[in-house]
Formats: structure tokens, sequence, C-alpha cells
């Protein structure tokens, strides 16, 4: 139930500072809870004055002006992880570590300037030191995670915070002992456009007059730049995938032309059932629509919407994400009967094996789907948003 808005008949905004970002991780689910908490306050005949710290080669440093959000900027410093804890002591990690103070300097200046309500922080080493200002300010301070096991910046930001939002019911067991108590499960928010496609749409706008719509449909994406690995994958499964199910492939601007090559290899009618593109722009919610099986990584992000919507997946990780966390993210879901992760060494042969009940077997697919479901939170961006607003009548 959404609590009552205590700041619509505010004679003053309610001022919030986002931090977050580096990635479309951190960065989409901050936006998604600003603008939720923007139509919240609107609709109650409130308003919101927003600033988000950021750092300037991040993706927030574009996502944030382009929505007409104040953006700021603060030093910030990389620690490059590594299993060896000798190489971590790198000149690389040292001199960007010793950028954290001036860093904690810069944000405390903001936060101090702004005077926000609550400063909201969704990861991403710009975090920290606007996490640390909000302490030493006196600011609530509430963290999100999108993963299932803390992320760096919020672990060290835990023991500061006034509530902890997790996506996952799995993580409050995973959090410290000491910061439980003011943990909460929220969901990680998803783009509300991401939940209202419609498969004739994509049908049309894509031209997939080919299809064979009495098959299912796989969508395979590996990003926005694409994954070599998954095309690699896809190629050397493709006649055997087109013989079951139609696919979309989102392969990467740069990967198309390799791609097109082996396709052109295909016969006719299985040719007809592929749809190869490097990138899936305002399309995509129609094409999450249609697709009845996603092969992908499993980022944070991934996993809220495809679970939002209830969507079937093969899950191939990407090895070298921080903490190892897509892999963690993948086997969560596989544990749960709503995913299939392929980890390790994956061959074309391993994607087969994992595709292949899925695509012949419709009420495999059913009984996933409503696996997948059940860890979905089409509602996280207001529950989050429920947070941020307890942590400011606190």
């Amino acid at each position: 139930m959404r609590r009552v808005n205590a700041y619509a008949a505010a004679s003053r905004p309610f001022r919030l500072i986002v931090t977050g970002g580096g990635t479309g991780g951190h960065t989409y689910p901050a936006l998604t809870a600003v603008r939720t908490l923007q139509n919240r306050l609107a609709a109650d005949g409130g308003s919101l004055d927003v600033l988000w710290i950021g750092t300037p080669e991040g993706l927030e440093a574009r996502v944030a002006p382009a929505e007409g959000i104040a953006f700021s900027t603060v030093a910030t410093g990389k620690i490059r992880r590594s299993s060896n804890p000798i190489e971590m002591v790198s000149p690389a990690n040292v001199r960007d570590m010793a950028r954290v103070p001036l860093g904690v300097l810069q944000a405390r200046k903001v936060v101090a300037d702004f005077r926000p309500d609550v400063v909201l922080a969704t990861g991403g080493y710009v975090a920290v030191p606007a996490g640390m200002a909000a302490r030493m300010c006196k600011v609530p301070l509430v963290l999100h995670e999108q993963t299932v096991r803390l992320g760096l910046a919020n672990r060290k930001l835990a023991g500061s915070a006034t509530r902890i939002a997790v996506s996952s019911e799995s993580s409050l067991l995973l959090l410290p002992e000491a910061v439980r108590h003011v943990a909460v499960v929220t969901g990680n928010p998803v783009r509300p456009e991401v939940l209202s496609g419609h498969p004739d749409k994509a049908v049309h706008g894509l031209g997939l007059h080919g299809f064979d719509l009495r098959l299912p449909t796989v969508y395979v994406t590996g990003g926005a730049q694409g994954s070599q690995q998954i095309n690699e994958l896809v190629r050397g499964a493709l006649p055997w995938l087109l013989e079951r199910a139609n696919v979309i492939h989102q392969a990467g601007p740069a990967n198309v032309d390799g791609l097109r090559h082996a396709a052109a290899a295909l016969r006719p009618d299985l040719a007809a059932r592929y749809h190869l593109t490097g990138f899936v722009s305002t399309e995509l919610p129609d094409v999450l629509a249609l697709a009845d099986v996603v092969i992908s990584r499993s980022g944070a992000g991934t996993l809220a919407e495809l679970t939002a919507l209830g969507k079937p997946a093969v899950f191939v990780p990407l090895a070298t994400s921080a903490g190892n966390e897509q892999a963690h993210n993948a086997r969560h879901l596989e544990e749960a009967g709503a995913a299939v992760a392929l980890v390790g060494e994956v061959t074309p042969e391993s994607l087969v094996r994992a595709a292949g009940p899925l695509l012949t077997d419709p009420r495999l697919r059913a009984a996933m789907a409503e696996r997948a479901r059940a860890h979905g939170r089409p509602d996280a961006a207001d529950r989050l948003v429920d947070v941020v607003l307890s942590a400011a009548s606190r």
C-alpha cells in the first residue's frame, strides 16, 4: 500500500540527492526511482528538487542532464580487484584511493549546500564519497543494492545507512548482522516502458514477416555493445535453433557483418526466421513481449526486467563482472527453477542442451515463466520511493 506522502503539502519541494552510476546497472534504477518520486509528489500536489552526484566519464553524466536533472561531479577512486592481495596494492589503486578524501570533501560541500532530505545511493565508486558526506552532514542515507550480494561501495556504506533496500529476500542473510534491522526488500526498479510492450508491434515494427509464429521466439542479447561470447555460441547453434524457433539476435553494432556472413549460408526457410540487428532501441519492450525465451547476460537490470515480465531465460554470465556478481545472480534464479545458468566453459553444445527443453516443451516454458514471475517485483520503484520517504521522516 502506498504511504501517505507527508511532503506533498509542504511549502518547499522535497530535496533529494541521488548518487551512483558508472554503468546502466547503477544508473537506470536511480533514474527510475527519481521519475517515480517526481510522479508521486506531483500527484499529491508536491514537487521535487533533485541533484545527481556522479563522475564525468560515467553513464550518469549523459543520462542525468538528458533527463533535466542537475548534475555535479566529485573526485573518486576505482579499486581494481584481484584474488591476490599483493596485486591489490598496485600503483593505480594507491593513486585512485588517494583521491577519495578529496571526493569526500567535495561531496560534503555539495550536500551541505543542497541540504537534501535524503541521499539515495545506488552503488558505483562515486557513491562512497557522497554516502560518507551524508553521514558527516547527518542526512538520512538510503542504499539500494541491485545484485544478490552487496556491492563494494554499498558494503563500505552499510554501517552509515538509515535504510538498505535490497532486490531479493535471499540478500537479507548475506548482510552483516549489525545492519539487517535497517534492511527492506524492494526489488530492483524497472523502467515502466519495459513492461508495456506488445508482440504484434514487434512483428510489424521490425518486419518479422518471415517468422513462423507457431514456433517459440528467442531473443538473444549481449547488451548494447553485444557479447562476442554469446554471439559465437549462437553462431555455432544457429541452424539447430532455427529448426525449432524464430530468433531475434541483438549482436552489437560492430558484430553484425560477421554474423550476416554466417546467416547467408542458411536455408531460405531458416533465414526467414532469423532477424539480426546491431541494436534494439525503442522496440525493446515489444521484442521482450514477443520473446518466449531470452538468452543473455545476467546483470541485475536484466534479471529485474525478465522476472518482472516472467520470461524464461538462459543466462551466460559475464565472467569478469565485479565480484563475479553475474554468476551469483544467474545461479540464484537457476536454484529457484526460474532460469538456466551456463557458467564456466560454455560451448554451442551446452547452449543447445540448455535451450532444447525450453524450446520443445511449452509446459516447461510456462512453469519457468511462472517461477521467474514469482521473483519479479514490477512495483520495485514504488517500494523504493516508500523507503526514501520513510527515511526522510525519521
